[in-house]
């Protein structure tokens, strides 16, 4: 479900209330612990988490007018998506992810190559989430891109 707000306030202010909570906390989270660098802005119908331009000028390579995009966060219809672009690019990371995740939540993880879907809101691990957060700088963010995913 993409939104047309143009901010992320008005993004969470559509959002019916039990899912407002939800997106503010990880919201919240996301911004204490993404290291500096990424900005907030909505992308592709969601909050988004990018590289902007200035600090990479080539922006994303399906459409370079858009900021190399690195992580959102989208309530849909029968869950709440976290995208973490980083997780695709470094197995590590994502190995790192999937094996700590049964330590934060005793379901089973629903996760593709870079998302992670939360069914159960009670269940969210924000904890492991902040701590996510931190595992990728900008700068390797960058360099993970270029070398991983770019198309040349």
């Amino acid at each position: 479900m993409q939104s047309k707000a143009n901010t992320p306030e008005e993004y969470i202010n559509e959002l019916p209330d039990d899912r407002k909570i939800v997106i503010q906390k990880l919201r919240k989270t996301i911004l204490d612990h993404l290291p500096k660098g990424f900005k907030e802005q909505m992308t592709y119908g969601m909050l988004g988490y990018v590289v902007p331009h200035d600090l990479y000028p080539d922006g994303y390579h399906c459409n370079t007018a858009l900021p190399l995009p690195f992580m959102n966060v989208a309530s849909q219809k029968n869950f709440v998506a976290l995208y973490h672009s980083g997780m695709y690019a470094n197995k590590e990371l994502y190995d790192w992810f999937v094996e700590e995740f049964p330590k934060y939540v005793k379901t089973k993880l629903d996760i593709g190559k870079s998302c992670i879907r939360f069914k159960n809101m009670e269940t969210i691990p924000y904890g492991l989430i902040g701590e996510l957060c931190t595992k990728m700088s900008v700068d390797d963010w960058i360099i993970r891109y270029t070398k991983n995913i770019k198309k040349t």
